[in-house]
């Protein structure tokens, strides 16, 4: 089993991330080859960077309370309305590449999430 690295560079993005639209998270965990995992926080009333999804990924919540999926006019992934729900720790998603959106924490509690992209 490999250890993983924060893979930040000097200019504060992240290795392997070409621009602030391939950003779908606050920081990267680890990546190899195959996978970047993602750690993703908001607080409330916070809305995240507009940003693209290239691959197919797994999110897992850690924690919050309701979020918001707020999609750009491009999108072409499954979510391409505005979309509001509860968060419930513990719960995945597989959700396929596409999208182009923003998360807003539209609850009272920070939110925080595992976002795993899949290279292959």
């Amino acid at each position: 089993m490999s250890e993983g690295s924060e893979n930040e560079s000097s200019n504060g993005v992240d290795e392997g991330v070409d621009s602030e639209m391939d950003r779908v998270g606050s920081k990267v965990l680890f990546e190899n080859e195959r996978v970047r995992i993602w750690e993703f926080k908001l607080e409330p009333g916070e809305t995240g960077n507009l940003h693209r999804h290239a691959l197919d990924y797994v999110l897992v919540q850690i924690e919050g309370d309701r979020m918001a999926v707020v999609p750009d006019a491009s999108s072409q992934g499954e979510y391409a309305e505005y979309m509001e729900a509860d968060v419930v720790p513990g719960q995945h998603f597989w959700i396929e590449k596409g999208g182009v959106e923003r998360a807003r924490n539209v609850g009272a509690k920070a939110y925080h999430e595992i976002l795993v992209e899949l290279k292959d």
